[in-house]
Formats: structure tokens, C-alpha cells, sequence
């Protein structure tokens, strides 16, 4: 029976936000249990939105963290399709778009990111597309299929994991496909210029064209509908439809409008949040894209936008909303799927921040694993079709010590094994 004293609130309907709910049940909490989202379905995860159900290999039912049924099974009360205006951190409760104020005792903001737009003129055409939410992905798989019955061209500004990935689920259905990028690679400030070569050979393998060093200034339409997409460099690029894949922004506004201490949008955004995942208020939490943790391994306050941090930051947030002792040191994890690579990354290497990269493999065959250094030091590592080394990986980038560059880069030498720097 549900303890009606003590009142838990979760706003923010994906993967962070229920796998807290879950944690909190799993944690022994009686109390009340309430998620709030502003999306009518349940609670859902978005890797596939760009992986496996926008390629048509999986189903829509995949998404979902839980069944259904789960919810009410285990007491958790959900506000689907419901807005959160305000925070009353004096009164304690949130303030819901209907006007009704839910009480909280403890409060855990899992509020996500939303894509960033294009500021061109033709962005309210038909065939302009973003990609975040599943009904984005309901649309954008429908026209995927479309474009690859009619030999259509789909224009996708920006080269990151998402416009990499829709790059290569559109050339599966048989889409024409051009990629633009202000950047000289793909993924040029995740894994630099070094790696980021090989993302593009990769798609121009698959018949993906690029377009670096520009910026979409315009699309152009005609009765409503995508004709073109124009450059700052004077190119035109055909176009039936163009996604928009510049990158996301921490929902915030919560947050600010209810005074919490942010982290200012040249440090990364986000909601500030101590290694505890708690914000400058002591009743109220942040997990997920919003939240700008101070790393206690690594030293720097993060904000990661990945499906890992959701899934791990979200339990690590309940427990402490429990009084339990956390310290959210995970290193940062990524994957991705395109085409025949698969690959993982741990680790946080932009460029600036290391000064040797070293590989281990055969990267003309795409089996690799590479690794980002800073005074010989693993910053990170990205495996490339090469499997079960993650935790190997991270040992390395947990154990902060030089190591001997010539064993890392020895296949014939277990990455346990990798001795120190002589």
C-alpha cells in the first residue's frame, strides 16, 4: 500500500525519469510515485529513434522502457500529455499547464533536450524535419520510405551522431543523400579530425554526399513544399525533404525560472548538480541531458547528452533523493550503429583536450579500437567493430596513469595487460 505522506515527483517522461521510478520502487520507497510528461506515450528510450526503428528493422514497441501495465503495477502515477509551467520551490509543488498544483516532498527534473532549429528562411516548409521525439521518428521513418520508392533527395544539415545515422538509414531505404557541415569532418569536435575521416569514408561508401565548411542559409520551397536547400558558399542542393541535425538543448527553463543554478551555455548548459546529482536546492534533483554534473573522476563539470547517462543517471538521482550516499563518476558512454560499424565510446576527449591518438587494429578494415591521450594518459577509447573491451577501456581511463603506447597499440597485448609508461 502506497504511503499518501510522502510524495516523490518526475518530470520528464523518458528513460531517466522512469528508470528512476523504477529505482525508487526496487529502493524500497512506499511513498507516492508521480511521472510527468509532456508526450501522450509512455515512457520511452531514443536510440532507436535513429537507429533501429527509423531503419525499419525493429518495431515501435521496442522503444518502451516498460509495459504499460508496469506503471499501475507498481503504484507509479502517470500525467501523460501533461505540461509543467512552474516550480514552487517555497510551496513545494509543481504546476501543472491545467492549473492543478501537485505537492512534492522530493523533486527530480529529467527534462531533457530538444533539437536545436535552423534560423534560415524555409524552415516552416512541409519536408523540414527534426529528430528527438518518437513522433518525429513516425514521420521521418514514414518519409524515409517515401523518398526511397521515388528516388528523392533528403538534405541533412549537420554531421553528428544523428545526422550520421539518418544519413545511413535513408541510404537503406534507397534516398538520395547529401550532408552539410560547417565543420572539415564528421563528428570534428567528438572524436576530431583523425577518426572523423573515416565516419566520411564510410558514408561515401554507402553513396552519402558531403558538404563541408558550409551552412544551410535557405531552403527553398514552391507551393508549400522542399524544392532545394542553399549554402553560405553560393551551392544549391536538391531536396524533397531536409532534417535539421545541429544538435540539442538542455530544457532548462524549469529550472532557471524557478532559480536553480545553471551552468552558462558556453560551458556546456545544463542544470548545475553536485556529484549527488543535487541542484543548489536540496529538495530537488537533475538527471539526464539537463544535468551539468561536477565529474568527481574526472574532475570538470559534464553534461552528457547520451542514452547511458539516462539510463544510469536516473537510479543514481533516486537513490540520493533516498538519503543514500551517491558519487556519479560513470564515464561518459555512447554506441552507435551505421550501415555495417557498429561502435562504442567511453570516455571525454573533445579536441583541445588531447595531443596523441593511438590505434590498435586494422582501420582500413574498420576493426579497430582508438584511443585519445594526453601525456600518454587514455582519455577515451572508441571500438570499432571490435567487441567486449569497454570495460577494459574505462579500467584504463580509471586508472589515470600513463601507459606504454607501443602495448596499447599491440593487439596481441590484452588491454588488461597494457603495462605502465617505462
Amino acid at each position: 500500500m502506497v504511503d499518501a505522506h510522502r510524495t516523490f515527483v518526475i518530470v520528464g517522461g523518458g528513460l531517466a525519469g522512469a528508470k528512476a521510478a523504477e529505482t525508487l520502487r526496487d529502493e524500497g520507497f512506499t511513498g507516492r510515485v508521480i511521472i510527468i510528461g509532456d508526450e501522450r506515450d509512455h515512457p520511452y528510450e531514443r536510440p532507436p529513434l535513429s537507429k533501429g526503428y527509423l531503419t525499419g528493422k525493429e518495431e515501435r514497441d521496442v522503444v518502451f522502457v516498460h509495459e504499460p501495465a508496469w506503471y499501475a503495477q507498481h503504484d507509479i502515477e502517470l500525467h501523460l500529455g501533461q505540461s509543467v509551467t512552474a516550480v514552487d520551490r517555497e510551496g513545494r509543488s509543481v504546476l501543472l499547464g491545467d492549473g492543478t498544483a501537485v505537492h512534492y516532498d522530493k523533486l527530480l527534473l529529467a527534462t531533457g533536450a530538444e533539437p536545436r532549429r535552423l534560423e534560415v528562411p524555409g524552415t516552416d516548409l512541409a519536408g523540414v524535419h527534426h529528430l528527438r521525439r518518437l513522433a518525429h521518428a513516425d514521420r521521418l521513418r514514414q518519409v524515409l520510405a517515401s523518398l526511397g520508392r521515388d528516388n528523392g533527395h533528403l538534405v541533412i544539415a549537420g554531421a553528428g551522431w544523428i545526422g550520421l545515422e539518418a544519413a545511413a538509414a535513408a541510404r537503406g531505404y534507397g534516398a538520395e543523400v547529401t550532408v552539410v557541415e560547417p565543420e572539415p569532418t564528421p563528428l570534428h569536435q567528438v572524436i576530431g579530425p583523425e577518426l572523423g575521416q573515416l565516419f566520411a569514408d564510410l558514408h561515401r561508401d554507402h553513396g552519402v554526399r558531403f558538404h563541408f565548411g558550409s551552412r544551410l542559409t535557405e531552403i527553398v520551397g514552391q507551393d508549400g513544399m522542399v524544392l532545394a536547400a542553399r549554402t553560405e558558399d553560393g551551392d544549391e542542393h536538391p531536396a524533397h525533404s531536409v532534417l535539421a541535425a545541429i544538435g540539442a538543448a538542455p530544457r532548462t527553463g524549469l529550472a532557471e525560472a524557478a532559480g536553480l543554478a545553471l551552468v552558462d551555455r558556453a560551458h556546456g548548459g545544463g542544470v548545475a548538480v553536485d556529484a549527488s546529482l543535487r541542484t543548489s536546492d536540496p529538495d530537488i534533483y537533475a538527471a539526464g541531458d539537463i544535468a551539468a554534473v561536477h565529474h568527481p573522476l574526472l574532475g570538470i563539470r559534464l553534461r552528457v547528452e547520451h542514452w547511458a547517462n539516462a539510463l544510469n543517471g536516473g537510479p543514481a538521482a533516486a537513490r540520493a533523493m533516498l538519503g543514500r550516499e551517491v558519487s556519479y563518476d560513470r564515464i561518459p558512454y555512447f554506441f552507435s550503429d551505421q550501415y555495417d560499424l557498429g561502435m562504442e565510446y567511453s570516455g571525454w576527449a573533445p579536441p583541445g583536450t588531447y595531443d596523441q591518438v593511438v590505434l590498435r587494429g586494422d582501420a582500413g578494415k574498420r576493426e579497430f579500437v582508438a584511443f585519445w591521450l594526453k601525456d600518454r594518459k587514455v582519455l577515451a577509447g572508441m571500438n570499432v567493430n571490435v567487441w567486449d573491451v569497454t570495460e577494459d577501456i574505462q579500467g584504463l581511463i580509471r586508472s589515470g596513469r600513463a601507459v606504454d603506447t607501443d602495448a596499447l597499440a599491440d593487439p596481441g597485448t590484452p588491454l588488461g595487460a597494457v603495462t605502465p609508461a617505462p
